[in-house]
Formats: structure tokens, C-alpha cells, sequence
């Protein structure tokens, strides 16, 4: 899989996407253009239907737009076979979603380590990973239990955690502190740039207007599919 060198993370240029067709179709994004540079935090606010979450699949390669073009680290994910953009996806990006998505069969480590397995990393180098991740997340002591015995927000650093140990390029954060009360989503909203931080990634975060204030390089705002900065 070639890959042009650039201090650009993400580029999108003048993106426009719809769910339907004809005089019914729903335009979740209008010409929306962004550039993300290497190691920059950025938050997407804006409300529900603004096209938040359309921009975070686009760029994941999860959907296509249906014109205007996107880049992730140096890859063109519209331009790639099917194996060449599963290997972007697994290989080079996280993603963080609403819901903490934890297996209940699994221990909080073998959560954090599934990320590794599909990425065919060696198992004996999985431990120390899933360590310093759960370390990261205040969370090594927790190791061994279940999802079901932790609280709403140490399964979301778990999440955090799980998306980040594989070291993807970009982290993609859809919602992060949904459904977490006020006090709870602001923690996690600074332990996720603090993690992120520390494991020289870039961060695309979608949340609500109505979510906390989080810490950021830069909060961009999406209404009616069009960007604006704040």
C-alpha cells in the first residue's frame, strides 16, 4: 500500500455527502473542507444532524463521499481495494464510539489486547502494551476483572485505552461522553488528550454542543453540514 509523505494526518477538501436521493435525500455535509495536521487534538461540536458523525465515517473509510476528496496519513481511503482499506482501518486508525463496546466474556487486558490480535503483533509483546495502556488510563489494577464489574466511565477508559494500543496515526472519537454525566465525560474528555498526548497521535472528536468543554488545539463547528471555526 503506497503512501505519500505528509505533515498533514487528515485532509478533506470540499466533501459533500447525502443519505437518500431526489427531492428526499438529506445532505449531512455540504463542501465541508478540513485539515488536520499531525499531533493536533481537534473537537467537531455542533447538534445532533449536524453531519458529525457522516465526517467521521467518511474519513475512516466506513462510507464515501459522494464527491470531494479525502486523505488519511498520505492515503486516499476512496482510491484503495477492499484489503488495502481494511488494512488502513485496522492497521492505522482508532476508533472510539458512543457505546464502550466491550466483549462481558472478556477481562478489561484481553479488551485492550484485541486491537493487537488483528493486527498480527506478536503475543509476548501484547502484555507490556496492554499494561502501559491500562496504566495510562488509571486503570491497571483492573486488569483482570470483567466489564460488567467496572462503572460507565472506566469502561469508556477502557475503550480509550483499546483504541489506542495498536498506536494508530489517527483516533477517531464519535461521542465519547455520551450518556456520562457532566462531571464523569469532562474526565474522560482530558484523560483522552492526555492520552493521546502521550502516544503522539492525532485526534478527530465529535461531541454535542451540549457536552463539556474539552480540552483541544483547535474546536471546529458543524451546522447544517457546513464548517465553521469557533
Amino acid at each position: 500500500m503506497s503512501q505519500v509523505a505528509t505533515d498533514t494526518a487528515v485532509r478533506v477538501e470540499n466533501v459533500h455527502h447525502a443519505y437518500g436521493s431526489g427531492a428526499a435525500a438529506v445532505h449531512a455535509l455540504r463542501g465541508v473542507s478540513l485539515e488536520v495536521p499531525r499531533g493536533e487534538f481537534v473537537v467537531l461540536r455542533g447538534r445532533p444532524g449536524a453531519g458529525r458523525s457522516t465526517l467521521l465515517n467518511l474519513v475512516g473509510g466506513l462510507d464515501e463521499p459522494d464527491a470531494g476528496r479525502i486523505t488519511v496519513d498520505g492515503l486516499e481511503p476512496g482510491a484503495l481495494d477492499e484489503d488495502a482499506l481494511l488494512e488502513l482501518r485496522r492497521d492505522r486508525i482508532g476508533f472510539l464510539l458512543p457505546s464502550a463496546g466491550l466483549v462481558p466474556v472478556l477481562t478489561v487486558a484481553e479488551n485492550v489486547a484485541l486491537p493487537l490480535r488483528l493486527t498480527g503483533t506478536p503475543a509476548h509483546e501484547h502484555g507490556d502494551r496492554v499494561e502501559r495502556l491500562l496504566s495510562l488510563v488509571g486503570l491497571a489494577r483492573h486488569a483482570a476483572c470483567r466489564p460488567g464489574e467496572l462503572s460507565a466511565g472506566q469502561r469508556r477508559r477502557v475503550a480509550v485505552a483499546r483504541a489506542l494500543v495498536h498506536r494508530p496515526a489517527l483516533l477517531l472519537a464519535d461521542e465519547p461522553t455520551s450518556g456520562l454525566d457532566a462531571e464523569t465525560g469532562l474526565a474522560l474528555l482530558e484523560l483522552l488528550h492526555a492520552v493521546v498526548r502521550h502516544e503522539h497521535a492525532t485526534a478527530l472528536v465529535a461531541a454535542r454542543d451540549a457536552a463539556p468543554a474539552a480540552p483541544a488545539d483547535r474546536v471546529l463547528e458543524l451546522t447544517d453540514g457546513k464548517l465553521a471555526a469557533r
